[in-house]
């Protein structure tokens, strides 16, 4: 009877071993197919990463126009869509904004020829230099990535005489995200 006993012991406690044994090979197993999903799901998606630089708002008194000005650097590892461009808020339209791929060293500076040559500026030692002629947006601007992109725009309807010295912001969307970048109003004179 004892010997019947021992025997039937050794059988149950092989049941539950056996039961914990394929519970945590499920388990573990459940977690290196999850690991394995998730390493190929994050080295497959490459980032969305913009920097924008060397903004710059103005305002024309004699001219009664504004102007913002700045650069922007795709540092991600995907290419980029801009589908809209703001002012405080306000969307600049397409055919105010002017652009072209190039990464210049030296500063941004006020276009008073901007509508007609269509040429940005840049600013060394307080001397303007017109760079490259720019061309006009038509639609959503593409940015590959290690590109920058110098961006003007024109007129922008929220800028005013009243805004000199006020701090506006400027962002830009594109389809992942909004990169918000805030500068003070400038005075062209």
């Amino acid at each position: 009877m004892r010997m019947k006993n021992i025997l039937k012991n050794r059988l149950a406690l092989s049941t539950v071993v056996t039961t914990l044994i394929i519970l945590v090979v499920s388990v573990l197993l459940a977690g290196v197919v999850t690991y394995f999903a998730i390493n190929v799901t994050s080295t497959r998606v490459q980032e969305e990463s913009l920097q924008i630089t060397k903004l710059h708002v103005w305002y024309n008194g004699t001219g009664s126009t504004g102007q913002a000005a700045f650069l922007i650097m795709n540092t991600g590892g995907r290419d980029v869509v801009i589908n809209k461009l703001t002012v405080r808020g306000q969307q600049a339209a397409w055919g105010s904004v002017y652009s072209i791929v190039a990464a210049p060293t030296a500063d941004l500076a006020y276009s008073s020829t901007l509508a007609t040559d269509h040429k940005y500026y840049t600013s060394t030692g307080g001397s303007s230099t017109a760079v490259a002629a720019m061309t006009v947006a038509t639609g959503d601007i593409t940015l590959q990535s290690g590109n920058s992109l110098v961006v003007y725009i024109t007129g922008p309807d929220s800028i005013s005489i009243n805004d000199i010295g006020l701090t506006v912001a400027v962002t830009v969307f594109t389809s992942q995200a909004m990169y918000y970048q805030e500068a003070n109003v400038q005075a062209y004179v």
